[in-house]
């Protein structure tokens, strides 16, 4: 895939001007979609083993089925077989059972076609990642998709966004009553990505700016203060909470302490910004690169080969000390897009050296070659656990890392692959 707004600065020697290196992402991300194929259930797609099958009695998650929506929908575009029926279905799957005919909104999944107590409250995580679906899938052209469209918008703007603070307020019960006491950084940080994909498909910029007060209370007001420590919980009235889940290092989405992959995840979050500001008016914050560049810097500083061997590790405590020494597949994934945005952005040869190098730990270490897919976690020795995500149920971050640098830092993905057809 011809990069549409190729970067003069790319050093010619780079591996993202190198055909085979290209072939070899393409080769990658279409063996990531093959495998995750078998996640498809009934009513939506269910999380698959270490040797990728469905777990006995698995059941539908709706943060999966969103993502596989996505993922699908921008493949189905590119012309891989298979991938649109799949999109296709996680439509209908996302406008029927896993959607609150009552309430309005999404529930977190389905046990036996019916929710749990903690799978009715509704999440901004999720409304995010239906968001994205809706707007891949938009993209697409696939049937229904409008719909969903117009129903996850209203839905995330009407009970999500908080204009007055500029961020999304984090869950609420399936009746909309019973406010979480948190902010969280993660689910707003997933919600900037969603927000440029929004103002992509629907031509509305006001979601882009929403992402930029985001990113500006988040990053250049709350981690610049803190030396780009990135701090993940705070109650609704932002006092931080340094020691929330303090009895959970482990937790898959609100873990104690600092989590460095999303140091990097934010990084190239604020490059693809800057250019989609750029590309809407010609002007963009100056501090969306300062503040990239410092984030890429400390995230790499606290997390990456900490105890002397490859990978980023998964948490630090907030004086950068180890807690979980695990190495998540996703926090390589985007380190590993971090430092190819950066690749793009400044041209400068310290990140094509950081590109390098996490593409030759991925592929050394995470890659599965015995049974497909990416090994989801190493353990701090960079040997398979599960210690905090057993099976290989998430497509999404490890896909995007092999389509990135394919493409342009903005517009965002589903509409730059839809430019190109």
């Amino acid at each position: 895939m011809a990069e549409m707004l190729p970067s003069l600065m790319v050093p010619e020697a780079s591996w993202l001007r190198a055909t085979p290196h290209r072939y070899w992402l393409e080769h990658q991300g279409a063996r990531l979609l093959d495998f995750s194929k078998a996640s498809r259930l009934k009513e939506g797609f269910g999380a698959l083993d270490d040797h990728g099958h469905l777990h006995p009695g698995a059941q539908p998650d709706t943060t999966l089925t969103a993502r596989m929506t996505h993922a699908y929908a921008i493949a189905g575009m590119r012309g891989l077989p298979g991938c649109t029926p799949l999109a296709e279905h996680g439509v209908e799957c996302l406008l029927g059972s896993l959607k609150d005919s009552e309430y309005g909104g999404w529930f977190g999944g389905l046990i036996h076609g019916v929710p749990s107590a903690e799978q009715r409250r509704k999440q901004n995580y999720l409304h995010a990642f239906v968001a994205l679906a809706a707007s891949s899938a938009t993209r697409a052209r696939l049937p229904r998709a409008e719909i969903l469209l117009k129903k996850s918008i209203s839905v995330w703007e009407t009970h999500f966004w908080s204009e007055e603070e500029g961020v999304f307020k984090e869950s609420f019960y399936a009746d909309w009553s019973d406010e979480e006491n948190y902010r969280g950084a993660n689910s707003n940080m997933h919600s900037v990505e969603a927000c440029m994909a929004v103002a992509d498909v629907t031509g509305n910029p006001v979601w882009r700016h929403r992402a930029l007060r985001v990113v500006t209370r988040f990053i250049h007001e709350i981690a610049c203060d803190a030396d780009y420590l990135v701090q993940e919980h705070f109650d609704r009235g932002w006092n931080y909470l340094p020691d929330y889940h303090y009895d959970k290092p482990t937790d898959d989405l609100r873990p104690f302490g600092l989590t460095p992959g999303h140091f990097l995840e934010w990084s190239h979050l604020l490059l693809k910004l800057e250019a989609a500001l750029l590309r809407e008016a010609g002007t963009a914050p100056e501090w969306l690169l300062a503040d990239s560049i410092a984030l890429f810097e400390k995230g790499m500083q606290v997390g990456w080969a900490r105890n002397g061997k490859e990978g980023l590790l998964y948490t630090v405590d907030n004086d950068c000390i180890p807690v979980v020494e695990n190495r998540p597949h996703w926090c390589q994934a985007e380190s590993l897009t971090a430092a190819a945005a950066l690749l793009k952005r400044t041209g400068y040869r310290a990140y094509e050296t950081w590109y390098r190098r996490i593409w030759n730990y991925i592929d050394l270490h995470i890659v599965d070659r015995r049974h497909g897919g990416w090994i989801q976690e190493l353990d701090g020795n960079n040997h398979p656990s599960d210690r905090v995500y057993a099976g290989k149920a998430d497509l999404y971050h490890a896909w995007q890392s092999t389509l990135t640098p394919l493409l342009p830092l903005a517009p965002s993905f589903a509409t730059a692959v839809s430019n190109l057809f």
